[in-house]
């Protein structure tokens, strides 16, 4: 029976480590600014999703050079444009592309598009129509940045929303807010590895560990008590997160992407494990602060690679922080009510929460040694 346990998890963990990685939430970054009837423009986007889209990798040896993505700028461009529009509502203005760069992003290679958008008149509202990639991955985002006479609006498409107006010199602070609140609600729920890590801190709140050896986890006594613990979980992965947060987003301290995402990996590995052979668990709340300290420069990144001005980037961290609590609590109301109800069966200790947590060990393994050693493991 365990052979059997073992082996589903191993199934599981590596058919839900393929899936996190093919489906793994992308942005490109839109940044324009409005001079009389000129726009000047740069978009970032990412290497491998435009590989994934146009297929950049000739030689398919899992490394795109150079040399491969200058030989495809014309099909890139094309490609691009096919999927922007800019200019006044129903009047799009034609666009040329006048250099093609590769810069790095916080999560790898992206190409640089600048370009110039010329229109008849200065328009006094801009219509962006931006469907980049949303027939391939429904998950991805466009993030732009608009400037004018030195004041700067942004906004977020995604496959439902593909379509804003900006009217120039007019910023709305409450939208910008709701946007990038939506945007923290998004990257807490699509993003695998947050998730995982919070649901294995989430598996043993429904259960206690008796003081005596042997006993193993007991249901807890009240909903209450479960609650409580939840609540101090949950409390301290966002005081924690929310530090770092801040910290990353307005440049105080930076760390490399590389050690970061592989340190996020590495405190899933760990909260899973604790599930399974429990080395803390009284204080569970602990754990959360500490990884929840490295979690924050995750959230960051997309913060930080769009390049926000100092009082854009306020608005724009507490919306996605806040955002980021509304997905949490969200996942919490969803699962404590169901795992209490179950909390006595041996179906939730011996599968959802030893198996459960075998196989987010497992995922977290995949990622970890993807990450710290740049290899690919699985396909993706």
């Amino acid at each position: 029976m365990r052979r059997a346990v073992l082996l589903l998890a191993i199934v599981l963990a590596v058919s839900f480590a393929r899936a996190a990685h093919a489906h793994k939430p992308s942005d490109s970054y839109l940044t324009l600014k409005v001079a009389g009837n000129t726009i000047d423009g740069q978009w970032d986007i990412a290497l491998r999703d435009l590989d994934y889209a146009l297929g950049l990798d000739a030689n398919e040896d899992g490394n795109i050079t150079w040399g491969e993505v200058k030989a495809r700028h014309a099909d890139i461009a094309a490609y691009a444009f096919a999927r922007l529009r800019l200019g006044p509502p129903g009047a799009p203005c034609p666009v040329q592309v006048r250099q093609h760069l590769i810069d790095n992003h916080s999560d790898g290679a992206y190409e640089v598009l600048r370009f110039t958008v010329r229109c008849a008149a200065a328009p006094k509202v801009i219509a962006v129509g931006y469907r980049l990639f949303f027939d391939l991955d429904p998950q991805h985002r466009g993030l732009l940045r608009l400037e004018y006479q030195g004041a700067t609006q942004t906004g977020i498409f995604s496959a439902e929303a593909p379509e804003q107006a900006f009217t120039m010199g007019a910023s709305s602070r409450w939208s910008q807010f709701l946007d990038y609140c939506r945007e923290g609600v998004h990257h807490i729920w699509t993003g695998f590895d947050h998730l995982l890590f919070l649901l294995s801190l989430l598996l043993p709140a429904v259960l206690v560990r008796p003081p005596a050896r042997g006993h193993g986890w007991q249901p807890a006594q009240s909903f209450s008590g479960a609650l409580l613990d939840v609540v101090k979980v949950v409390s301290a992965f966002t005081l924690a997160h929310s530090i770092t947060l801040a910290l990353a987003a307005l440049g105080v301290v930076n760390l490399p992407s590389r050690w970061v995402e592989s340190a996020i990996a590495l405190s899933v590995v760990l909260a899973a494990l604790n599930n399974i052979l429990p080395t803390v668990y009284e204080r569970r709340w602990v754990i959360a602060f500490c990884f929840g300290l490295i979690h924050g420069f995750g959230f960051a990144s997309v913060l930080a690679d769009l390049g926000l001005p100092p009082g854009s980037l306020l608005l724009a961290l507490v919306a996605f922080n806040l955002g980021v609590e509304l997905g949490q609590l969200v996942i919490v109301g969803v699962f404590l009510p169901g795992a209490y109800l179950l909390r006595a069966s041996g179906f939730y200790r011996s599968f959802v929460l030893t198996a459960g947590s075998a196989v987010i060990a497992l995922t977290a393994s995949i990622w970890l040694i993807q990450r710290a050693f740049n290899v690919r493991i699985i396909g993706g």
